[in-house]
């Protein structure tokens, strides 16, 4: 069955305005309130299970495969889910995932009550938490911009951010608390409960119904196929995943190793890795926050990313030749605080540029490389790190940042990409609107015209 029935469409890299949305700030608010008191739930149990595992079984393979059932199949699910977040209600998608993922769990905890303790058990319940988090990671990201007036959504974005880096810090010591005090099984009523709050929240956000603009009906994997070659045509959002992906992938390095140069380099005393964590997670607290702060102020997006990662690679640098602990934990806070200034550009970008009907498959694209590109920089990194001091091996990606980014620039076709989703889309307008041409020089059009997709054939 065809997909498309003629040439493919411009890039869609111009300015994109939608209707007035009453209500958003209440919207938005029950949005933020509900996926905060999920997500509080789901990191408690994520930090909670870790804690039981290496306490009950001390040993490393147990860890390594909760952590292949708990991230694996989220990121081989991304991509479908993407799918579904296109086809149908994103509200009732991201419901319907918590609520499954709350069953999951409560079936572990009354097996457990039971006396069903076995891994295998508690590897099934990581693994369809995994694959319904891939389901619904792409609809709430796809969402946000059906609930936020376009200018507002670098704020949104930002606090978004700053409710995930926030609970990295909460988390832990709520799971702590709990734990101690109670047991693994009562870890997994609270999860429960959490979810349920949080789809109560969600089913008073309004969400209009998104409204396909395809011709005809089209397949399942018809649709996963064109989100495939929207990606693949649309340079600008193919050259900002592919500099997103390889920042991902050098900054993952750094991240996981830190706590390794602290244990070597500055003593292995629990406080101390504790502030490397805090420190880290603060940073992109602050990050987020500056984001929803002066955000919407922030006419050059890309600018904005490029530079973050610029200076993220300066610090990274900075950590490996760092010798004074407080400075090496000062250098985490600034990374962090860069991470927030890379991701929430990079998700507003999308959300402004992407067509609506297909931000679900574009996230979903995303969400393989954030699940990915993190994991397998330590594959590559950890094993170094026990040739060679971490100290060198933050050194190199410092400088691989970089050359990374240098690289990606002197590429012509990836410059003109990336300046084109430079201007925030108001601006873009106001640029249109004074010289009456479209922000696409005739350059552009050629390059566009060059990257066009063959309709689909079969």
């Amino acid at each position: 069955m065809s997909e498309t029935t003629g040439p493919a469409p411009e890039p869609a890299t111009g300015p994109r305005t939608g209707p007035p949305m009453p209500g958003w700030k209440r919207n938005v608010a029950l949005f933020l309130v509900g996926q905060t008191i999920s997500l509080l739930g789901s990191m408690i149990v994520m930090f909670a299970v870790m804690w039981h595992l290496t306490i009950e079984t001390r040993s490393g393979s147990v860890l390594m495969l909760s952590i292949v059932f708990g991230m694996l199949p989220q990121a081989f699910v991304s991509v479908f889910g993407g799918v579904w977040a296109d086809r149908h209600h994103r509200k009732l998608l991201i419901m319907g995932s918590d609520t499954v993922i709350a069953l999951a769990t409560l079936g572990l905890a009354l097996l457990m009550l039971s006396g069903v303790d076995s891994l295998w058990v508690i590897y099934a319940a990581l693994a369809v938490r995994s694959v319904f988090a891939g389901i619904q990671t792409p609809a709430v990201s796809a969402m946000i911009p059906q609930i936020t007036p376009p200018d507002q959504l670098m704020r949104v974005n930002g606090m978004f951010q700053s409710v995930q880096s926030g609970m990295m810090l909460v988390a832990p010591a709520a799971a702590a608390a709990v734990y101690a005090n109670f047991d693994i099984v009562t870890v997994f009523f609270l999860d429960v409960a959490t979810a349920l709050v949080g789809v109560g929240m969600l089913a008073l956000v309004a969400v209009p119904q998104l409204v396909r603009s395809d011709d005809g009906p089209v397949s399942y994997f018809g649709d996963l196929a064109a989100g495939v070659r929207y990606i693949r045509a649309h340079s600008p959002i193919r050259w900002l995943m592919i500099l997103f992906a390889l920042t991902m992938f050098l900054v993952g390095a750094p991240s996981y190793l830190t706590p390794l140069m602290v244990t070597r380099t500055f003593g292995d005393e629990v406080w101390k890795l504790t502030a490397n964590e805090l420190f880290w997670g603060c940073g992109m607290l602050l990050g987020g926050l500056v984001m929803a702060a002066v955000g919407p102020r922030i006419k050059r997006r890309v600018r904005l990313l490029v530079g973050s990662v610029l200076a993220t690679g300066a610090l990274v640098f900075g950590l490996g030749i760092s010798t004074n602990m407080w400075v090496f934990f000062v250098i985490g806070l600034l990374i962090g605080v860069m991470f927030a200034a890379q991701s929430t550009p990079s998700m507003t970008i999308i959300q402004e540029r992407v067509e609506p009907e297909m931000q679900g498959r574009v996230f979903g694209f995303v969400g393989i490389v954030m699940t990915v590109a993190m994991p397998l920089s330590m594959v590559v990194f950890g094993p170094l790190a026990d040739r060679f001091s971490v100290e060198s091996l933050l050194v190199v990606a410092g400088l691989l940042l970089f050359v990374v980014v240098g690289a990606i620039l002197a590429v012509p076709a990836a410059r003109r990409s990336l300046a084109r989703i430079d201007v925030a889309p108001d601006d873009a307008q106001d640029a249109g609107d004074t010289d009456g041409h479209s922000p696409t020089g005739p350059g552009q059009a050629r390059e566009d015209a060059s990257e066009a997709v063959h309709p689909a054939v079969g």
